[in-house]
Order: C-alpha cells, then sequence, then structure tokens
C-alpha cells in the first residue's frame, strides 16, 4: 500500500479521441446500421482515468504523446481545465493523435476499435526523462494502450523509488512475471483475468479461486471488477473481500472502468483504506454509466451525495476532508 508521507498520483498512458456511435445493437459484420447519436469526446484509458484521479481529489500528473493536431490541442486544454499537470505529455509534430471508435448499444455495452497513432510511439526514453515526475507520487497508474517496454520501464523506476504500481491490464497483452514483478495491484475485469488465467471463468467461484491463485502465484494484491456483479479484492493470506454493486441504469459503458481505476488509484494515494477506496471507486463506477461518453468521471462531491442516498457511508477520514470540486 502507499507510503502514508507520501501524495500524489502519476499516470503513464493514452490518449484516444473517442468518435461515438450509438445505435440499437452492434452490426454485424458486412452491415451498414443506422445510429441515433453521435458524441465526440476525449478519452483513451490513460487521459480517462487521469480525469477521474483529479476528480477524486488526487494531485494528478499525466505522461503520455499528442499530436499536435487540434485533437491534441483539445487534450491539452482538458487537461489544464482540470488541474492535470501535464508538463509530461509530448506533443508529436510526425504522428497524430490516438482515435477510438466505441459503437454503444441501447443497452450501455460497448465495443470499440482504437488507433494508436502517437501513442505508439512512446519510448523507454520518453519515459526516462520524466523519472522524477514517477519517483515523486504515492501511486503510478499503468494500462497496456502504450508500447511494453515504455510501461514496464514506468514501473521500473516507479518500483525502485517506493512508489505504488498499479496496472490495469487493458487492453490485454500476455502478463510475463518480468511484467508484473513490480507491481503491487492489478485491476483486471472478468475478461482480461480469464485471459490472464488461459482459460474460460464461468461462474463467480471460479473468478475467485483463479484471482485468489494468481495472486498468491505473483504475490500481489488483484482487483477484480465483475460489472453487474460488482468485485474482488483478493490479497495473499488473506479471505476474499466481496465489494456488492450500486445498481444503475447503464446508458453508456465506455470508460467505466477507468472511472474505477483512477478514483482507486487516487484515494488510495491519499491514505484511504483499500476497502474504502473499493466501494467509492465502484459508486465513481456507477455514476459514469448514467452518462454518454467516456470521460465521464463524477466529481468527489457528486460520488459522497451518490454514496448517501446508496445508504452506504462516505469515504473515510482523510477522504472525506478532501476539497470537492
Amino acid at each position: 500500500m502507499p507510503d502514508p508521507t507520501r501524495k500524489g498520483l502519476c499516470i503513464v498512458g493514452s490518449f484516444m479521441m473517442d468518435l461515438i456511435a450509438y445505435a440499437d445493437r452492434q452490426p454485424q459484420p458486412g452491415e451498414t446500421l443506422v445510429g441515433y447519436d453521435f458524441v465526440q469526446a476525449p478519452g483513451g484509458k490513460g487521459f480517462n482515468q487521469a480525469l477521474a484521479g483529479a476528480r477524486a481529489g488526487a494531485q494528478t500528473s499525466m505522461i503520455g504523446r499528442l499530436g499536435t493536431d487540434p485533437f491534441g490541442d483539445e487534450f491539452v486544454d482538458r487537461l489544464r481545465a482540470e488541474g492535470i499537470d501535464c508538463r509530461g505529455v509530448i506533443r508529436d509534430a510526425q504522428v497524430g493523435t490516438g482515435v477510438g471508435h466505441p459503437t454503444v448499444a441501447r443497452n450501455g455495452q460497448n465495443a470499440i476499435v482504437i488507433v494508436p497513432r502517437s501513442n505508439s510511439a512512446m519510448t523507454v526514453e520518453d519515459i526516462a526523462v520524466h523519472r522524477d515526475v514517477i519517483a515523486a507520487a504515492a501511486v503510478l497508474l499503468l494500462q497496456l494502450e502504450l508500447p511494453m517496454p515504455a510501461v514496464m520501464e514506468a514501473a521500473r523506476i516507479a518500483h525502485d523509488a517506493g512508489t505504488t504500481v498499479i496496472l490495469n491490464p487493458a487492453p490485454f497483452s500476455p502478463l510475463s512475471e518480468q511484467v508484473l514483478e513490480p507491481c503491487d495491484i492489478v485491476i483486471p475485469n472478468e475478461v482480461e483475468l480469464s485471459q490472464w488465467a488461459g482459460q474460460p471463468l464461468d461462474t463467480v467461484e471460479a473468478i475467485r479461486e483463479t484471482a485468489d491463485a494468481l495472486a498468491v502465484q505473483h504475490n500481489l494484491t488483484i482487483i477484480a471488477t465483475l460489472g453487474e456483479r460488482g468485485s474482488l479484492i483478493v490479497s495473499p493470506g488473506r479471505p476474499v473481500e466481496d465489494i456488492a454493486p450500486f445498481p444503475v441504469t447503464a446508458v453508456d459503458t465506455v470508460g467505466a472502468g477507468d472511472a474505477f481505476c483512477g478514483y482507486l488509484a487516487a484515494l488510495l494515494s491519499e491514505g484511504s483504506d483499500l476497502v474504502d477506496a473499493v466501494q467509492t471507486a465502484s459508486a465513481a463506477a456507477a455514476i459514469s454509466v448514467t452518462r454518454k461518453g467516456g470521460s465521464t468521471a463524477p466529481t468527489f462531491a457528486e460520488t459522497v451525495e451518490f454514496l448517501a442516498t446508496a445508504g452506504n457511508p462516505s469515504p473515510s477520514t482523510p477522504i472525506t476532508t478532501r476539497t470537492a470540486s
């Protein structure tokens, strides 16, 4: 868990301008389907998680790559408006800003095509230049929309500095021991957990047993997010913690996992208890699915109000002392 004497969250991650199409259902191969709505919104797992972390109240910085195109300009404007330190964001004049194309069905489920563009140009050298930002943070949050060598370099720098390393293994890539060794917490959804285990996981009991085995094998904490079934906290030598879901009517599930990860990392960076942090992150994710777009994480004040309405206690000290915006 994070060193209580240190504060701040660093995100090393991606930017994708989301071009979101809404339709009654997902199209079939070869089919042209008429949709009913369209939204353009800054997204990408890294940006979404940074926005969630900042809205949760953590001092947040981001390291990544953008083009020098209008999409890149829009991202920089948004980062600054949210109070996110963007000095680690590189502008690439040769390769444009990444683009994502989600298609969202009426039931809120989505399928996404991403074109990483400048994200794919992130190098180990780019990460090393910003090692001081990573090393100063209490928590580093990573995903897998950047090249794996850059992700591994960021994890190594953080681990060596005593920064807590959280990995959200999405989109999924094989997780070698070299990737996992510097990690303290891994946050897969049930599909990613199944891919990690290399076998189908058809029941919650199978998910529990598999997460427990992987946590012991790699000596780390696993927080498995299960959508409508809530989430599990699995740590070696401790009973599995079941975190109940918050029932809501989903409009758009794009970015819900990012809201969860960003909130969780932010709360841990501020000294929250792990169970409190997961419960609060679950509330933030529940709010996010009731809104269209990928970068829909709620403010901390909205999340506290939601928890109170749902009959759950507010997050424990020092979280409730945070300035809500």
